[in-house]
Order: structure tokens, then sequence, then C-alpha cells
């Protein structure tokens, strides 16, 4: 396991076109396609419009950018398209560690992941998928991190990189000084037919294979899946 010291994502790993990645994984695909060498880095150090190249001008993302969770149901609809990436760029312009991660195939953006403490996601508190199922019910402990959102254009899907990416977030809550990772996946096999787009929280599969375990089923087709971080240096 890649692991970074808690002195922060921007001490480490290697500078390569002047981004500093965290992680780089070779994916493991199926037979009839070239597994991927994937880098990740932290989205707060990359060019923002790395960010948008993956979020893209249409379908869920762009309509999103990863501010669900982030915004009261009382406000979400004072903020446009423009609005809500504003935001999320603000946020990744903060001080501090960053929201998510961005995973590059070569110098080309394929991915995005958030990952955060869940102290940053007011609507999880009300979720009722988490609140049945997490074995961590204080949500105003700041040592429990999610993963929360994966965005993968089409071009790039069914190449692990998602998969990559969950692998990566724990290394990065591991820096931010997360004791456990949280994630609140989707299992396809239980439901009859599942958009692409309803994968946006990641598959039971996928977290399993990144080494997450699943501790509760709140619903057939939703799982809460965890890291502890035993080993954590918060």
């Amino acid at each position: 396991m890649f692991t970074i010291s808690r002195d922060a994502i921007r001490a480490t790993a290697a500078d390569v076109g002047g981004r500093r990645y965290i992680r780089t994984v070779i994916t493991d695909v199926t037979e009839d396609l070239e597994p991927l060498r994937l880098r990740v880095a932290p989205a707060s150090e990359v060019p923002f419009t790395d960010v948008e190249a993956v979020f893209g001008t249409r379908g869920d993302p762009a309509h999103c950018w990863c501010q669900w969770y982030k915004i009261p149901g009382s406000d979400w609809r004072r903020f446009g398209d423009d609005g809500l990436r504003d935001r999320l760029q603000e946020q990744l312009n903060a001080s501090g560690i960053g929201r998510g991660l961005i995973a590059y195939d070569g110098e080309t953006p394929v991915g995005w992941c958030a990952v955060e403490p869940r102290t940053d996601l007011p609507r999880v508190r009300l979720s009722t998928i988490v609140k049945g199922g997490t074995a961590h019910p204080d949500f105003d402990d700041d040592a429990v991190w999610a993963v929360s959102c994966f965005v993968v254009p089409r071009d790039h899907r069914g190449r692990g990189v998602a998969r990559a990416l969950a692998e990566a977030a724990v290394d990065f809550a591991r820096a931010g000084g997360a004791v456990v990772v949280e994630a609140y996946a989707v299992d396809p096999k239980i439901r009859a037919k599942v958009s692409a787009d309803a994968l946006f929280h990641g598959t039971v599969s996928m977290f399993t294979h990144a080494g997450f375990t699943e501790i509760a089923r709140p619903r057939p087709d939703r799982a809460i899946m965890q890291v502890e971080l035993v080993e954590s240096s918060r």
C-alpha cells in the first residue's frame, strides 16, 4: 500500500510535468483493453481547467459540481451551474489539504473523486442511508472522512479509473488526519437497471477491490463501506 506522511500531500511524490502526484497506479482491466498507467493528484494543486475538463458541460456533473452534499436543500435552487462551479473552485482554492483528487492518463485528466472530512457535507448527516448504517454516528467528528462522489468521462470508463481514485482517497484522507474513511456504495447487482450517472457514489465491488469493508446494508442496493486507519498519524 502506498502511503504518504501527514506533513502533507504537498511534500510528497514525484513532480511530473509541474504536478505533484500522490499515487501512480497501473489499472487492472479486462483482456480486451490496455491497462492505464494513472497518476492521481490533489485537485487543489492542479489547474482548475483540468477539473472542468473532467466535469464537462453536459450531464449531472456539470449541473452539480460536487455540491449536492454541501448545500442544504432549501438553498440549492439559489445556485445555477456557474455558481456551483465557482463554489467548487473556491473550495479547492481554500487553505488546507483540499477537497478531492484528479486522475491523469499521461497529461489528460480522466477522473475526479471527492474525499474530505464528513463534517464538510451537511446533507450526509440528514441521509437515512448514512444514519441507518454508519458505525460512526458522531457527525461532528472531523476525523471521519467520506468519499462521496466520482466523475469519470464516458470515454474513460471501464478502465479502473474510479477504483484507482478510491485507493488514492484512502492515502489522501490518512495524510489529512482521518481515522476512518466512509463510502456510500451502490450495488448494481441488486438493482434491475442502473444508469451510469446513478453510480456516482461508487460501487460495492469497486470499493471492495480498493480495500474497503462493507459494514452495513441500510437498503438492499446500498452499502456503507469503510476503511479503518488504525495507524493514522492524526
